[in-house]
């Protein structure tokens, strides 16, 4: 029997990193996919659309492969702390979190080959340090977060930035919950360990 195509509807190189902790082989397509707000809708109902729209965005050029969405929402009481895209956001986006808690929505959404979605949205909560206005622009100096969520890489300095984490998969904050991704990969006929 053929193993089937696993393709990862993502260009990131973190989450193509923690991938290839579950899979030898598998592809990377830049999902098309806008990720734009719905008003009123909540964090991490945003994560489990995006992921799935992005998975099927990819899914529609691959008959009967396996595709693997996901996408992050960090959510600060309320507010969704985007990719900052420049200086002054991650700036801005690290006062604003300076001694709070952040909530990341991290979805992951396996379309199988026969079309049908498998979903789970993981929680983590961040608790950042008080963080002086110094601290900020070392950091943002140093690792340059700006296409992060929260404006900082875990994986990296950005642990610095923090008092603790909770969560129940570690990789969940880097961008793709291994846990629940090999647990879907199993459903959709993946053979892992």
């Amino acid at each position: 029997m053929t193993e089937p195509t696993v393709i990862l509807a993502s260009t990131s190189r973190y989450r193509a990193g923690l991938l290839r902790r579950l899979l030898e082989h598998f592809e990377q397509a830049a999902p098309g996919t806008a990720e734009d707000h719905l008003p009123g809708e909540a964090p991490a109902r945003r994560a489990a659309r995006l992921a799935e729209a992005k998975a099927r965005d990819v899914a529609e050029g691959h008959p009967g492969a396996i595709v693997i969405g996901s996408d992050q929402v960090a959510d600060l009481d309320g507010t969704v702390l985007d990719k900052p895209g420049t200086v002054h956001a991650a700036h801005r986006q690290l006062v604003a979190s300076s001694g709070r808690d952040v909530v990341f929505h991290t979805a992951v959404c396996v379309i199988d080959a026969h079309g049908d979605a498998l979903t789970h949205v993981d929680e983590t909560r961040v608790r950042f340090r008080e963080l002086s206005g110094a601290d900020i622009e070392r950091y943002v100096e140093r690792e340059r977060p700006l296409d992060c969520a929260g404006s900082f890489k875990c994986e990296g300095l950005g642990i610095t930035l923090f008092e603790r984490i909770a969560n129940e998969d570690p990789t969940a904050l880097v961008g793709l919950p291994l846990i629940a991704t090999a647990r879907l990969l199993r459903k959709a006929g993946v053979v892992l360990p």
